[in-house]
């Protein structure tokens, strides 16, 4: 019997397990490892964060639909990994710490013959001072919606600005990322139309100045260095697109910002032209940066190999180039197709936990040499898609020997589609449906833009909306595991 073991349990680790679970039955173990008790749908979060939807409507429990599918759930966090095992034992390990299950901080080793790492993102709220508490959370001074919890508490601080604004004094709102390496764009940009949305709806935009700010270099970034788009006959840029939606919202903004120190009702930041302002508000919803979780990595003598294991940045190294070349030498043949780590076989990273090789965003300093640039974003479609592939592979070394087929998932040749909620409304909402192809350019197969335009393209409307709605209710019954859940794509 293989025991797989699959740290996270978000939509990568998530998706990475079940299958696993699916294809090889009784024969073989499947162990998810995750310090939540509950599943988030994190796309809707943002709707939470405005009051369009409860807690309850985006998480639901994991225990009872792992125990339904005959995978061993532990809540708890990874610890460390010990890939060669250690003396005495040639058994590879991971340690964990329990955060549930009345079993909180205790510890237990668990071999493995196959592990995932899905762990996601820390958000880095310490990144930027003020932004976090110092002790790793996020601090008093702004909001969030990258949990259900954070967006219960941004929705009841939204309310608080809502009715002070229909006390006729004037509100001031920022939304953006939150340090000058931020990814997660999207979130933001989300979060910024439904509020204005809901501004209008409550009868208090008049009273309300809505801003956004970005490490964006230009308006439509997203972390993907833009896009282009074919629209009546001709490619029209995603910067064009994002403008027009701000400047019809009436939403000014500001770009190329490194936030770099945050106070109560001030936040400070540095421009890509080397320049220092602040800029005062009432509500602030700022995205955090995110790196690895922290996992240390030993060897069999207990020696530290966490630098041959993790990026820098705390993610996993997987099959891809991490040479170091520079951002115009770069080819989309860089980035990882197996997701396999280099050194360790058995060992896989999927979803955000694994290292991109760099960014598709250009590179960006200003004069004090601060990067001030978005990260490449590795949630959502692609996510799903690259956890589904590892799972296969994993099953195909377990089924077939270790010169099985690996199952490939290049973010340089994979299509995504992204439904950005703009408000949300049975008969007035809006949304923006972009599809991408591929999701990292490959200049070399489609000069000059570096994608398809036959793929990829945009258009904002009810429509969007409820495509967006339908995708929230057949994703959470997909990760619930319901019948038929195997046909409904990633």
């Amino acid at each position: 019997m293989a025991r797989v073991i699959v740290m996270g349990a978000g939509v990568s680790g998530h998706t990475a397990a079940t299958f696993a679970k699916k294809w090889l039955g009784k024969k073989h173990e499947v162990i998810v490892v995750t310090p939540n008790s509950q599943w988030n749908w994190i796309p809707s979060n943002i709707w939470v964060g405005v009051g369009g939807m409860t807690k309850e409507d985006v998480v639901f429990p994991l225990a009872p639909v792992y125990q339904k599918a005959g995978i061993d759930f532990r809540q708890a966090k990874a610890v460390s990994i010990n890939p060669n095992g250690k003396t005495g034992s040639d058994a590879p390990f991971i340690t964990i710490e329990y955060t549930g299950q009345d079993k909180v901080g205790q510890t237990e080793e668990l071999t493995y013959d196959y592990l995932i790492n899905a762990t996601g993102p820390k958000l880095n709220f310490d990144a930027t001072p003020g932004l976090g508490d110092g002790k790793g959370g996020i601090g008093a001074n702004t909001v969030s919606v990258c949990t259900a919890d954070h967006a219960v508490h941004a929705n009841e601080e939204l309310k608080k600005v809502f009715e002070k604004a229909k006390g006729g004094e004037r509100q001031k709102i920022v939304i953006g990322t939150g340090h000058g390496m931020c990814t997660c764009q999207g979130a933001a940009f989300e979060y910024i139309f439904n509020v204005e949305h809901e501004a209008n709806r409550a009868g208090v935009r008049r009273n309300v100045d809505i801003h956004w700010i970005s490490n964006e270099s230009f308006l439509g970034d997203f972390g993907i260095g833009g896009l282009h788009m074919k629209r009546g006959g001709y490619a029209a840029s995603s910067r064009l697109f994002a403008e027009s939606i701000y400047s019809e919202r009436g939403i000014p903004w500001t770009i190329g910002a490194h936030v770099n120190k945050v106070e109560e009702g001030k936040l400070h930041y540095e421009l890509l032209d080397g320049s220092m302002d602040e800029m005062a508000f009432d509500f602030a919803m700022l995205i955090p940066p995110f790196v690895g979780v922290g996992l240390k990595a030993y060897d069999k003598d207990g020696s530290d190999i966490t630098a041959q294991i993790f990026a820098p940045n705390g993610f996993m190294k997987v099959d891809a180039d991490y040479s170091g070349k520079a951002y115009e030498e770069w080819k989309a043949s860089d980035w990882p197709r197996t997701y396999q780590n280099p050194d360790f076989a058995n060992m896989f990273a999927c979803g955000i936990a694994f290292a991109p090789p760099h960014a598709i965003s250009k590179p960006m300093k200003s004069p004090n040499g601060t990067p001030i640039f978005p990260t490449p974003p590795r949630t959502g479609m692609p996510a799903g898609i690259i956890g589904k592939a590892v799972a296969h592979s994993i099953c195909n070394l377990i089924n077939k020997g270790s010169e099985a087929h690996l199952h490939e998932a290049s973010m340089a040749e994979m299509g995504a589609a992204c439904v950005a909620s703009a408000g949300a409304g049975l008969t007035n909402g809006t949304a923006a449906a972009l599809t991408v192809f591929p999701v990292v350019p490959d200049f070399d197969k489609y000069p000059g833009l570096g994608r398809d335009l036959d793929y990829t393209f945009g258009e904002v409307g009810l429509a969007g909306h409820w495509i967006k709605r339908i995708l929230h209710t057949l994703f959470i019954y997909k990760a619930k595991l319901n019948p038929g859940w195997t046909l409904i794509p990633e």
